[in-house]
């Protein structure tokens, strides 16, 4: 049996914080329901297929753009607080190049025993990607804009922790 788009649970759980639909006063194309749009953005994450080539039997019809997502209030950040990496970035100048910016460097030595720790941290890096890799659209990246990149991101993400969460 193949796995739903949208479960009934999750969309219980999303349609509690859609805003109500604006009132049309002079009159316009019919409004599409939001569960039609999100089942095509799914669609569309799951499949990587282009928006115009959306199956006109899900009748969701044509899908113009993802809305900008709200993120936490105050001045966004711009760089992480420190930085994993491998033995191929061990060089000083590197290092130096991330203290400069305030970033603190974990980089394993080169010549040293490969008991530094860092594989654990990586592994879940690499799973992560695993994960993310299901969506053929995170894949190959097809879209220009990076906030409409990053929303199929964000979803990505929803649906990964939904399928921990719910089962």
């Amino acid at each position: 049996m193949a796995t739903p788009l949208l479960p009934d649970a999750l969309w219980n759980l999303i349609e509690l914080l859609l805003p109500a639909p604006a009132p049309k006063p002079h009159g316009g194309r019919p409004r599409l329901s939001d569960r039609a749009c999100l089942k095509g953005v799914l669609f569309v994450l799951r499949s990587g297929i282009p928006w115009r080539m959306l199956p006109q039997e899900m009748d969701i019809g044509l899908v113009d753009a993802i809305p900008h997502l709200q993120g936490e209030r105050g001045r966004p950040r711009h760089r992480p607080d420190c930085v994993l990496g491998d033995r191929g970035y061990d060089a000083e100048a590197i290092r130096q190049g991330l203290r400069a910016r305030r970033i603190v460097p974990w980089l394993a030595k080169r010549n040293t025993e490969h008991d530094s720790g860092l594989g654990r941290w990586r592994w879940v890096v690499e799973r992560t990607f695993a994960w993310l890799n299901q969506f053929r659209r995170l894949r190959v990246r097809y879209e220009k804009r990076a906030d409409i990149h990053e929303a199929f991101l964000a979803l990505g993400c929803i649906l990964i922790c939904w399928r921990f969460l719910d089962g």
